[in-house]
């Protein structure tokens, strides 16, 4: 019998947003939960008739009220835990008005590229730093 098929699936849109002076928008979890406490790059799940882009637009306008332009692809992420399966579409934004808020989240903070070893992300985040590193001059 297949477990895996029984685990499931979550596709996840995931927003890298730079601002003006090339640092990222990163988000604390909340205490409870799933991977509670971890910094995390914001985003979430998508709804049925949704594109990716669409999908990270509204999930960062809903989770930090700031809006976003969505900008070009960055890396696609197969993760398997014990519990879920995820695929996190990561793409490049630019943070363009509002201020960010810790809607749904602990803490948000703006970091460099370098600061993000000092934070403790979820294991499949990490391919999205080693992706950012690799390609850091496209932005």
């Amino acid at each position: 019998m297949n477990k895996i098929s029984t685990v499931p699936h979550k596709i996840i849109g995931v927003a890298v947003i730079w601002n003006d002076q090339k640092q990222i928008l990163i988000d604390r979890r909340l205490p409870k939960g799933t991977m509670a406490g971890l910094w995390e790059f914001p985003g979430g799940k998508i709804e049925l008739g949704e594109t990716i882009k669409e999908c990270i637009a509204r999930e960062i306008s809903e989770e930090l009220g700031i809006k976003i332009e969505v900008g070009t692809h960055l890396i696609t992420i197969n993760h398997t835990s014990t519990h879920f399966k995820v695929t996190l579409t990561v793409h490049h934004c630019h943070h363009l008005a509002g201020i960010p808020q810790p809607i749904e989240c602990a803490e948000i903070r703006w970091v460099s590229l370098h600061e993000l070893d000092d934070f403790t992300f979820p294991e499949a985040n990490v391919e999205i730093i080693a992706a950012l590193r690799k390609g850091k001059n496209d932005n």
